[in-house]
């Protein structure tokens, strides 16, 4: 099966970047480009792409306004968005991260970690990987204060699945770490969000930190 993708960055040399890494995979196709906000909104909802990828900063609306605009609390069928950042635009990840984003990609992390994030997103596991989007949680974690407890407190096992989540395993390795089947995973991931109100690995992660239920180390 083919992925579909669209690109959001108003530098076309990035776009052209992108385009050129994903298809040379033989399952990514890139079905649009937008060079601002505005029209990766108006693209997306036009095309329903499998995945779309962000820049944070465009003209018209910025990667934060997309994201929620495509992926974000009320939305009926949210698409799965990536955000395309650097590590120095922090402050703009958080808000993408509470929009809805499922990934966050460095623009100079390498073609391979790119074409990691896409599928992984189409696979409905978000990319929450110690190198990227563990290093952006912990650094935002000092400056978010802890929200307020959650109405369903979680299980013991839950919790447990929180905290390798919010490590970046993925669900293969957490089954293996705790020693119960990858069904029963997928079995907590959809309990955890429920309880949580999220509705992806990448917010479970979040709420992971901001409640210091992982420790920084």
């Amino acid at each position: 099966m083919t992925i579909t993708a669209l690109l959001a960055d108003d530098q076309a040399m990035i776009r052209r970047g992108l385009r050129l890494l994903l298809e040379d995979q033989p399952d990514i196709s890139v079905i649009g480009e937008a060079a601002d906000g505005a029209e990766a909104v108006s693209m997306a909802r036009r095309l329903r792409p499998d995945v779309c990828l962000v820049d944070i900063r465009m003209p018209r609306l910025d990667g934060i306004e997309v994201t929620r605009a495509l992926a974000g609390p009320g939305v009926p069928d949210p698409m799965r968005v990536i955000v395309v950042t650097t590590f120095d635009l922090d402050e703009y990840v958080y808000g993408a991260l509470r929009g809805g984003a499922v990934g966050f990609v460095l623009k100079d992390a390498g073609p391979a970690l790119l074409v990691e994030a896409v599928r992984a997103a189409h696979n409905g596991e978000a990319l929450v990987s110690p190198s990227i989007t563990l290093r952006l949680l912990r650094h935002m974690t000092a400056a978010v204060r802890p929200r307020s407890a959650v109405q369903s407190p979680l299980s013991d096992r839950e919790i447990e699945v929180v905290r390798a989540i919010a490590r970046g395993r993925t669900n293969q390795q957490i089954a293996s770490e705790l020693f119960i089947s990858l069904s029963t995973v997928k079995s907590h991931v959809s309990g955890i969000q429920a309880k949580l109100g999220t509705r992806n690995r990448v917010q479970i992660a979040a709420w992971a930190w901001e409640n210091r239920i992982v420790e920084s180390t």
